[in-house]
């Protein structure tokens, strides 16, 4: 064969190969994409079944609401605040308005399936905090304070990780999948919407916590589970890759790990509630037992092994059985324990990544992350999203207010808010 025959060869043969890698790689992202969009369903069902029945109309609609502002902010502004071209110190992004495709076979996927991936990532963020402050806040005030946390909050803190800030170049930070960027991020906007929004009428009463269980536990478990499948979307596909040997048999290894980790997280959550509550297994605390454990791992869901899996998804079931009633003594009030399963969780995952990495592939290895480093990551977010998330909720406060009135909340915001009642015949 002449050589300028083998030569057009070889580059025909080569672009064939990044062809392939291109269209698998997009395949990934748009897969683990829709996946994690299932989850929005998930959040949807999760708390429809966890308030009290003249709330969960209400509570259907948030979901589909803020799923749909996620989107259009996200293309307005957020992702390209996610992945600026340039950043003031690596902490704060220079955005351009409004994301376009620009595709071109160098970057190795399809530009428009990366946006999608993304976009989905900021509406798990906005589902954390709808589902601690319900049953008490007005739907537009909640709806505005989602368009700044997806926006600006969520995409800020995204950039110092995986938009090249700060966090990835001057601190070795790792979250593989977003237990702080994500998880954290949502339950601290959660955590400081519940103080200021204040708790739900008759929850505290002269020292006392009076429960207020969910309107339909099958419900919930129904959307624990669809949850539970979307995380495999949510780590899986945040590798990033599929088209080689290595990638793909590394998307397996995630998969594995994530379901162990949840497996970990319900049956640690049940055996802590067995042993402190005389042999009753609470049902809501097993469901958050399965997210904590999935949170848990999201930050290195490669690197640990299947039995580290277990363990570190135990470890957080039993934060979430630990943090619910010191929230409750605190008079912080969660609905469906969030701040427990995502914030707690999220840390506790964030944390251990170095652990994860010391039994892998050896904890001094050039490029690893470090204790010092995920610390400072998890405390940058705690500061900055509780900051932003307070001057946003108190500014809805003071200007449009955020609480229906004591009667409104009483009747239920179904009536109020929607008027529509998810059980009229049950009224």
């Amino acid at each position: 064969m002449p050589a300028a025959a083998a030569l057009a060869l070889g580059a025909s043969a080569q672009e064939a190969s990044e062809v392939s890698a291109y269209v698998d790689n997009s395949y990934l992202f748009l897969i683990g994409g829709l996946i994690v969009m299932f989850m929005a369903a998930g959040f949807c069902m999760l708390e429809a079944g966890l308030v009290r029945k003249k709330n969960a109309a209400m509570q259907s609609v948030k979901n589909v609401a803020l799923f749909s502002v996620a989107g259009i902010m996200f293309w307005l502004l957020g992702y390209n605040m996610a992945y600026p071209g340039d950043t003031v110190g690596g902490w704060i992004g220079i955005p351009s308005f409004i994301w376009s495709p620009e595709e071109d076979l160098a970057t190795g996927y399809a530009a428009s399936s990366d946006w999608f991936f993304q976009m989905v990532f900021v509406a798990t963020a906005a589902s954390i905090v709808s589902g601690t402050v319900a049953e008490r806040v007005k739907l537009w005030p909640f709806l505005m304070f989602t368009a700044v946390l997806t926006a600006f909050i969520y995409p800020v803190v995204a950039s110092w990780e995986w938009g090249g800030g700060a966090l990835d170049s001057q601190f070795a930070f790792s979250d593989f999948a977003g237990s702080t960027l994500v998880h954290s991020t949502g339950g601290w906007a959660a955590l400081v919407g519940a103080i200021i929004i204040g708790p739900r009428a008759g929850k505290f009463v002269n020292g006392t916590v009076h429960p207020m269980p969910g309107s339909n536990i099958p419900l919930a478990a129904l959307g624990t589970f669809i949850l539970w499948f979307g995380w495999f979307g949510f780590n899986g596909a945040s590798q990033l890759a599929a088209g080689t040997f290595d990638d793909i048999n590394s998307v397996a290894n995630i998969f594995a790990n994530t379901n162990m980790a949840a497996c970990g997280g319900v049956l640690g959550a049940m055996v802590l509630t067995g042993i402190l509550y005389k042999g009753k297994i609470d049902a809501t605390m097993a469901f958050n037992g399965a997210i904590g454990g999935l949170v848990s791992i999201t930050a290195e869901p490669l690197a640990p092994s299947m039995g580290a899996s277990i363990l570190i998804g135990a470890i957080g079931g039993m934060l979430v059985v630990v943090t619910v009633p010191l929230l409750d003594k605190l008079r912080i009030d969660d609905v469906v324990g969030a701040i427990p399963a995502h914030l707690v969780c999220g840390i506790w995952g964030t944390m251990i990544v170095p652990f994860s990495y010391a039994n892998d592939i050896g904890l001094n290895e050039a490029g690893n992350p470090s204790y010092y480093g995920q610390f400072v990551g998890v405390a940058a977010c705690a500061i900055f999203v509780s900051v932003a998330s307070a001057v946003v909720w108190l500014a809805l406060k003071m200007t449009t207010g955020v609480r229906p009135t004591e009667e409104e909340e009483i009747a239920g915001l179904d009536k109020s808010e929607i008027g529509l009642e998810a059980y009229p015949e049950f009224s």
